[in-house]
């Protein structure tokens, strides 16, 4: 259970974590307003529902907004339900409460198993589910939406041994043992076999909390004084490795690269800490775990006469979103989007 907590801190990008999950059923957080579509719209009655929780973070902003900038694109009711905090009594039984409201389709956050049944449950009274940010493949999912954990890995590698001209000695501040993490360390590692100069020195666990990746990134700056680089499989590693850096009077002597675009991250961008971050694209997952529960309900492909009675299934099961990379050159525009994210 804690490692899964800790897959769902970093993930998220924030520091700190309330371990809630097993705390009684807490009252779900408001919902926020669905988006109305205009009256002209052939599916303005139709609601699809996103149930999600830590709707507090500042990394959800951006699926609220992309969520009802979807829900007025397509011409139907977005709504977005669940709790502010981690709390698995409490999101499952919000979804309870979207299954009972009887949408069009549901959007999950697929943070823990104990949402399978769930999934299930939706998927048997005829509504289909689609996953987001984490996937719980073993369910009865219609399809998956998110980033391939890989690739954010790879971008960062190859930023960074550009960055360095393609040698030096770098450390990986992650959470080891934790797939999603693993993968992104795996893409790093990938990216650094095309420059044969290039040597990771250690892998420090950061256990998810932004003081412990400070004292890791300090402890690992003291016993490799000759140390060019750091990089970190989420922004907590990012945001620890920046601060131990600047501590330690070695800004612009070490560089890093962290995850994600919450607006700490983007500011010690532009403070100069930190060389750069790679972006999920956040919003754009919203929209397309959308799109794709609305072509399944009103454009699916006639892959037979009769998809449902033929039990025939058609269309994306994982739909990867984009990876971007943010430095001074384009910092200032996600920040003022995180800002439009925050209204």
């Amino acid at each position: 259970m804690k490692r899964s907590v800790l897959f769902i801190v970093s993930l998220l990008v924030m520091g700190t974590m309330l371990f809630t999950a097993c705390a009684p059923a807490a009252p779900t957080a408001a919902p926020a307003e669905a988006e109305k579509p205009t009256a002209e719209s052939p599916y303005a009655n139709e609601e699809y529902i996103y149930v999600s929780c830590m709707g507090n973070l500042e990394f959800f902003n951006a699926h609220k907004y992309g969520w009802m900038w979807a829900g007025e694109a397509l011409g139907v009711k977005a709504t977005y339900v669940g709790p502010a905090e981690y709390d698995m009594n409490a999101m499952v039984a919000a979804f309870d409460q979207a299954i009972a409201k009887k949408p069009k389709g549901i959007v999950v956050f697929a943070v823990e198993a104990v949402l399978t049944p769930e999934i299930n449950k939706a998927v048997e009274a005829g509504i289909p589910v689609v996953t987001i940010l984490g996937d719980l493949p073993d369910s009865k999912r219609l399809a998956f939406v998110g980033s391939h954990q890989y690739d954010l890995g790879y971008v960062g590698g190859k930023k960074i041994a550009e960055a360095l001209g393609g040698k030096g000695k770098i450390a990986i501040l992650s959470i080891p043992s934790v797939q999603m993490f693993d993968d992104r360390e795996e893409g790093f590692r990938a990216a650094f076999e095309a420059y044969p100069d290039i040597e990771v020195v250690q892998v420090g666990d950061t256990k998810a909390d932004t003081v412990t990746a400070i004292n890791v990134a300090k402890d690992i700056i003291q016993r490799n004084p000759d140390l060019v680089a750091f990089v970190g499989t989420d922004s907590t590693g990012g945001i620890g490795a920046a601060t131990a850096v600047e501590e330690a009077g070695k800004a612009g002597q070490i560089k890093t690269v962290s995850m994600d675009r919450n607006s700490d991250v983007l500011e010690k961008i532009q403070k100069g800490t930190l060389t750069g971050t790679v972006a999920q694209d956040d919003a754009a997952m919203a929209f397309w775990a959308l799109q794709v529960l609305f072509n399944y309900v009103h454009h699916q492909a006639p892959l037979t006469v009769d998809n449902a009675k033929a039990g025939a299934s058609t269309g994306p099961t994982i739909v990867y979103t984009s990876v971007n990379y943010i430095d001074k050159t384009n910092v200032q525009y996600f920040l003022d989007a995180n800002s439009t994210y925050a209204k």
